[in-house]
């Protein structure tokens, strides 16, 4: 009679548990780093929220990236206009915009990225203003978009679509010269075009526009930049230059098309 015989344990183990233990090993330190640098990153922005920059920041900041086209003291250069008495709402939409510092000299300061923080671009609009005062932040009230947005969008048709479009969307001026699109423009930035004229824009006093008409305006924008085009496909919104190419090219397109598709048949 055969003995059966008990196989002993070798102890060996899979070929693969040292791979597993490995890449669980690197799972634990990779979540634990992410949940530390998470929380690090949280503490940061809350110290950058709640931290507040000086006027004399806001001085060596002009004097570090402004001062080579606008002088020293805002008087001015031959790269750049004097400041005086543009204040600090002229300073905040150029530089909030992107279109100051000038990355280089053209018919019209485009936008684009944004070089400076909030606490940086509010410091800079307060030097400018402590220097040499001028046109400053309104009340809430006016920013708030809840003025009369039928009334708004007259008094935009009457003195903007001019040249901004009557939906906002911008449009060709002459010499190389544009009136951008107002399709994500902030209510504050609404406001300073309006009250400064930076470019080619007029400047709106409350003789041409009261702080309610202003208010007015603001809400007519924010309306059309939170709803769609009631007609459907906007066709970029450029009116009927865009909507008569869409008609001749595919409308008439079309029935070019039937026309010899129904003499071909015929034939």
């Amino acid at each position: 009679m055969a003995r059966n015989t008990k196989r002993r344990k070798t102890g060996r183990r899979s070929p693969f548990a040292a791979a597993a233990l490995i890449g669980i090993g690197l799972l634990l330190t990779g979540g634990i780093y992410a949940g530390a640098s998470a929380a690090l990153a949280a503490t940061s922005d809350d110290t950058t929220s709640t931290s507040t920059l000086t006027v004399e920041d806001g001085q060596k900041l002009f004097q570090a990236n402004c001062a080579t086209c606008h002088g020293l003291n805002l008087e001015g250069t031959e790269n750049g206009p004097s400041l005086y008495g543009v204040g600090e709402l002229a300073v905040h939409f150029q530089v909030s915009t992107g279109r100051m510092p000038l990355a280089a000299q053209s018919p019209q300061a485009p936008a684009k990225a944004v070089q400076f923080t909030d606490d940086q671009i509010a410091a800079i609009a307060s030097y400018v203003q402590s220097v040499s005062a001028g046109p400053t932040y309104p009340d809430e009230e006016v920013l708030d978009g809840d003025g009369d947005v039928a009334a708004g969008a007259e008094l935009f048709r009457i003195n903007c679509a001019m040249c901004h479009n009557v939906s906002g969307a911008g449009g060709a001026l002459t010499e190389g010269k544009y009136a951008p699109s107002l399709h994500t423009t902030t209510a504050l930035n609404i406001y300073a075009a309006m009250v400064t004229g930076p470019q080619n824009m007029p400047v709106f006093n409350n003789t041409n526009l009261t702080a309610e008409d202003k208010r007015d305006i603001i809400s007519a924008l924010l309306w059309m930049q939170e709803n769609e085009s009631p007609g459907g496909y906007g066709l970029g919104d450029l009116g009927p230059v865009s909507e008569g190419l869409f008609i001749w090219i595919f409308g008439i397109g079309t029935l070019i098309a039937v026309t010899v598709w129904i003499t071909a048949k015929s034939n």
